[in-house]
């Protein structure tokens, strides 16, 4: 059952070093402050599991927190690249990134599989890609009915899913709503789950298209107002695009970024970038 905690403590209890960790929302409830977190407590060798890395993970990745990244795309959303997940796999700054790459059809494949306590995912995908020359954990299966070809994939359990959501109430219910992505599957998958949250509720009042992650599925939850910034909460708060922007020349020079973390992440300061 879900427990009301700090974001601080909630990490602390449940990311350890060495983990397999998924920060999952897509375009919007990306749980930023959640991902600066684990910087701030210094997790070490952890394998990064997301559909979409973006700046987050390109935090995460600079900071030295990653060993392995399991992905299907990464860059800086309508901006460009992720610089230090660049300077990581071109460079080995500040320490080797070992990548598995995957489809966006294999990765949601894989989470559902997670979820469902199966140990594969098959799919009609990959067909007319180099992916299963590089990527040992794709390959080929023949169905035992038709005789067609088809892709296998693992399933993904992840040591502990984060994500951002609009609200909990006091049980710890989670409600989210608005444009969704894995983040129901991520959790279901995982063997524990992190969730912040705008607000804490007496009660849940429905919402047009919300999902809600029961309490029994949830392992921790924290109140953290603004913790998907500068990805956007439906219904609470817009997309900060000039923090994306931003991002892009303080991600370059490994000077700058240094210098961003320990104002904004390490002196625990949120807000702006720039």
């Amino acid at each position: 059952m879900a427990r009301i905690s700090s974001l601080a403590d909630a990490v602390a209890e449940h990311v350890h070093d060495g983990d397999i960790v998924a920060l999952e929302g897509f375009t919007h409830l990306i749980p930023v402050a959640a991902g600066q977190e684990i910087i701030r407590q210094r997790r070490r060798e952890l394998t990064l599991v997301r559909m979409t890395p973006d700046i987050v993970y390109d935090q995460l990745i600079g900071a030295g927190c990653a060993a392995k990244l399991v992905f299907s795309w990464g860059g800086n959303p309508g901006v460009g690249s992720l610089h230090r997940f660049r300077d990581a796999v071109e460079h080995s700054w500040p320490r080797a990134l070992e990548i598995e790459e995957h489809s966006h059809a294999g990765m949601a494949n894989r989470y559902v599989a997670g979820a469902s306590g199966l140990p594969f995912a098959v799919l009609r995908g990959y067909v007319g890609t180099d992916l299963p020359s590089v990527t040992e954990t794709i390959k080929p299966i023949t169905c035992p009915f038709t005789g067609e070809q088809l892709t296998a994939v693992p399933a993904i359990n992840p040591d502990v899913t984060v994500i951002h959501a609009q609200r909990a109430d006091r049980a710890g219910n989670v409600q989210l709503w608005g444009l969704l992505g894995v983040q129901k599957e991520a959790v279901l998958a995982a063997r524990r789950s992190i969730v912040t949250v705008e607000e804490i509720v007496d009660e849940l009042t429905p919402m047009p298209g919300a999902i809600v992650l029961p309490a029994w599925a949830v392992t921790a939850v924290a109140e953290v107002p603004g913790g998907a910034n500068p990805s956007y909460a439906h219904g609470y708060s817009e997309r900060d695009n000039a923090y994306y922007a931003a991002w892009d020349e303080i991600s370059r020079d490994r000077e700058r970024f240094a210098d961003w973390l320990q104002e904004h992440v390490f002196a625990d300061i949120a807000g702006s970038v720039a």
